[in-house]
């Protein structure tokens, strides 16, 4: 029989999978504290017209790069709530930002989230570029429901067993 817990496409193991093949959500006590941090990245792209009002700031829902940034911060911070098997992780930073590209007319999103702990941050930062560009979605979708979100990944991974990742 094989093991359920072993990616067939990789071959490695599957962490929050147990033997039985059942959810399971890992056991983080014996792991060692350390300084881990997870930087992620997404764009949101609209019509010429949408990014003339969010960048000159004639919304009339106001600052809508302001609201997604707290959205963005808040969601971070409920990862758990949203995903299932995510611990609830005492996060030390959370900060999101945004870079105009105003040929390709989008938005790209950029999060980072740093802690001391027992577990890494990565579905914190994807978590709060997703949820920040889901913000700009909603404040703007009257103006232009065509938008798309795209290239939401991890950029980087710091801390921990396995040290520093970056997306190549």
């Amino acid at each position: 029989m094989t093991d359920p817990t072993v990616s067939k496409a990789s071959h490695v193991a599957l962490s929050h999978l147990n033997q039985q093949g059942e959810a399971n959500m890992v056991d983080v006590t014996e792991k060692a504290m350390t300084s881990r941090t997870a930087t992620a990245q997404g764009y949101i792209k609209m019509n010429r017209a949408t990014y003339e009002l969010i960048t000159t700031g004639k919304h009339k829902k106001g600052d809508v790069f302001a609201v997604a940034r707290i959205a963005g911060i808040q969601a971070a911070k409920k990862c758990s709530d949203l995903i299932p098997l995510c611990h609830p992780l005492m996060l030390s930073k959370v900060q999101v930002d945004f870079s105009l590209d105003e040929e390709n007319l989008q938005v790209m999103v950029t999060s980072l989230c740093r802690l001391t702990g027992q577990t890494g941050v990565e579905m914190e930062a994807l978590t709060a570029v997703s949820v920040a560009c889901l913000t700009l979605f909603d404040m703007c979708k009257a103006a232009d429901p065509a938008m798309e979100i795209n290239g939401i990944k991890v950029l980087t991974k710091v801390g921990g067993k396995s040290g520093h990742w970056q997306s190549s």
